[in-house]
């Protein structure tokens, strides 16, 4: 099959890191697969290489200053919608998020649109919200990563999705624990909790600083948050009481995709304080990497991690899951969690994918 994937980043967030890899997959299956992305900063290429199997097209979007969040959706969404508008014939259009999702649907229409729906969230900018509302009522078809976001998306719209759940590269990750990859992290920074997706109220960064007040011995590392949106006043106010507490984050920003692995093995445990998720690729990848997880008393987190994490709901839980994770590690936890990011293979993610495609178009 011919097939199209579009996303609107070319940094290390889940839906990105997600559609180069299905790409991958599908193209190591045979198939003629190509990427659509958006290109910000100057970006001329993915924050990691992609295989030369897959076609990559980026359509660079420069940068405004003083531009507002929603014209800089609306003029993301144009720019895209314009130079797919001229794209090549394919059998498979497949959006994995709703800026591409409503740039396809304009330029090609949404009768023969499948969507990927990594999480759902509730949007102030009304730019936005249209941009989310249009991307769940308009294609054809639905992807949901996990049944939770499924069970959501029927709840809200009254509409079924195909479960498909993420893969995760885990042989990459348990490679890095395997090589002691994680040694120099360490030296660097002392016992440490990880958490990565930056400081945003989504990845519920306040409350991890509040439980790491309650954990002297512990250094909280923080990598990722490369974002469309403006979280600066977040920022700043998680900081402002990271400071009243006494806590001082290392604050990394995007990390070096070949770097991530040993940063991931080197953690004593991953912190996962999301309030909303589709899935959590990164810490299925910790798992991987054989690094206890605490993460947040979620359905969706409950459905995918099950007995392979410890969970918790407010910031003491929080601090107390964290001191047992690290005082008190579970081999049997260990074993369950690398079997568990074993089972979720690229290959197998892009079977399905493709079984979906000839089912549908």
């Amino acid at each position: 099959m011919r097939i199209r994937l579009s996303t609107y980043s070319t940094k290390p967030r889940g839906g990105v890191v997600h559609t180069l890899a299905l790409a991958e997959a599908l193209a190591a299956a045979g198939h003629d697969v190509q990427v659509w992305s958006l290109a910000r900063g100057g970006d001329t290429g993915f924050f990691r290489p992609v295989a030369p199997a897959v076609g990559v097209h980026l359509v660079p979007v420069p940068d405004i200053d003083g531009e507002s969040v929603g014209a800089r959706i609306l003029r993301s969404i144009d720019l895209l919608a314009g130079a797919l508008a001229g794209a090549g014939d394919v059998d498979v259009r497949h959006a994995q998020d709703c800026l591409s999702a409503n740039a396809e649907g304009r330029a090609h229409g949404y009768g023969s649109l499948l969507r990927t729906v990594h999480h759902l969230d509730d949007f102030s900018t009304p730019e936005l919200a249209a941009c989310h509302e249009r991307a769940l009522v308009s294609p054809a078809a639905l992807v949901c990563v996990s049944g939770a976001v499924a069970a959501e998306v029927r709840a809200g719209w009254g509409r079924d999705a195909t479960v498909i759940g993420n893969g995760v590269d885990s042989a990459r990750f348990a490679a890095a624990e395997a090589a002691g990859a994680g040694s120099p992290w360490r030296a660097r920074f002392g016992r440490y909790v990880l958490s990565v997706g930056g400081i945003e109220p989504r990845k519920g960064t306040r409350d991890l600083v509040e439980a790491m007040a309650a954990l002297p011995g512990l250094r909280l590392v923080i990598g990722g948050g490369e974002t469309l949106f403006d979280y600066r006043g977040y920022r700043d106010a998680v900081l402002e009481r990271a400071a009243e507490l006494g806590v001082e984050p290392q604050i990394l920003g995007p990390v070096p995709d070949d770097e991530l692995p040993g940063l991931m093995a080197g953690a004593a445990a991953f912190a996962f304080p999301s309030t909303k998720e589709g899935f959590g690729l990164a810490a299925m990848e910790a798992l991987a990497a054989g690094v206890p997880l605490v993460t947040r008393d979620l359905p969706v987190l409950r459905e995918v991690f099950g007995g392979a994490a410890r969970f918790a709901d407010d910031p003491a839980g929080f601090a107390a899951a964290l001191a047992d994770a690290v005082t008190r590690p579970s081999p049997e936890r260990a074993v369950t969690g690398r079997g568990l990011a074993a089972r979720h293979s690229w290959t197998t993610a892009a079977a399905r994918h493709a079984e979906l495609y000839a089912a549908l178009f």
